[in-house]
């Protein structure tokens, strides 16, 4: 006890400083002021370099296991391009493949709609109520906010704060992430996660009278704001009825591990902006 309080008289001074200096900060990100953005985007910063670090040294010696993955990604891409023969136009495509328009095809080809950049992960949440991923590409990469991340196997998640070599991905382990489904069926519904589980999630605002099936497939439909059509989110578990309304829960096995996630794909929706300034026009028309 002694030699603490002579500890605290000793370095009272820079006690002090510190104390001063930590409550100032806090009190100006709290604020939400061009100053507290600005604390808030550098410790991103520096938070990102941190974690690059700490994940190059899992990356090196994950090399084995992560190329395996990436072979047999390759793999399914491959035979995903070899059954098409051509594209429709009015199909949901996630424009995967371009293909230049001649005569005997202009009617029936479509462009691509989307941008697939990669990038890597270096930090993963899973077990926080809002859980985010860092990823090793920023605004100098030409990531932006909203755009939809997915991996190899499904969705997940949203880019929500960007600095110039680093971006913050919003889970759709989140409270805050919904996103818009399909059944195989057609029909649409929400899917969200409600915490605990890391592997599971629940598609709500299904009509009672839909039948689904354990192993059913569940994709992101074209109503989605950020997710391309037509991603895996994951596979049916269970259904359950609603008895206060005409409605079911449907309980889905994620499709992505997000305990394993290594490389990921950003995707840059080319038309969203076109899209949000027309249908904005609506909101508008209301008033």
């Amino acid at each position: 006890m002694r030699n603490f309080i002579f500890f605290i008289r000793r370095f009272f001074n820079l006690i002090l400083f510190l104390g001063l200096e930590i409550t100032c900060i806090v009190l100006i990100q709290r604020t939400g002021t061009m100053q507290g953005n600005d604390i808030i985007s550098s410790a991103n910063a520096v938070s990102g370099l941190v974690y690059k670090k700490q994940s190059d040294v899992v990356y090196y010696f994950g090399l084995r296991r992560m190329n395996d993955s990436l072979l047999r990604e390759n793999a399914n891409l491959r035979k995903m391009i070899s059954g098409y023969s051509s594209i429709d136009t009015l199909a949901d495509s996630v424009g995967i493949v371009d293909i230049p328009a001649t005569d005997s095809t202009r009617h029936i080809v479509r462009f691509s709609d989307y941008i697939y950049r990669t990038a890597r992960v270096i930090n993963n949440s899973t077990n926080a109520t809002d859980n985010y991923i860092t990823l090793n590409r920023g605004s100098d990469d030409g990531i932006g906010r909203n755009m939809a991340v997915i991996s190899g196997t499904g969705v997940v998640g949203r880019v929500e704060h960007v600095s110039r070599h680093f971006s913050s991905v919003l889970s759709v382990l989140s409270g805050k992430q919904k996103v818009s489904a399909r059944l195989k069926d057609g029909t649409n519904g929400l899917v969200i996660w409600e915490g605990g589980n890391a592997s599971t999630l629940v598609m709500v605002d299904v009509p009672q009278q839909v039948v689904v099936k354990k192993g059913d497939s569940v994709v992101t439909s074209s109503y989605s704001l950020y997710f391309p059509p037509g991603v895996l989110i994951g596979t049916v578990i269970k259904a359950e009825q609603v008895k206060k309304n005409t409605l079911q829960r449907i309980y889905i096995k994620s499709s992505t591990d997000f305990s394993r996630l290594q490389y990921v794909y950003v995707v840059e929706n080319k038309m969203s902006k076109e899209k949000n300034t027309l249908e904005s026009q609506n909101t508008e028309g209301k008033k």
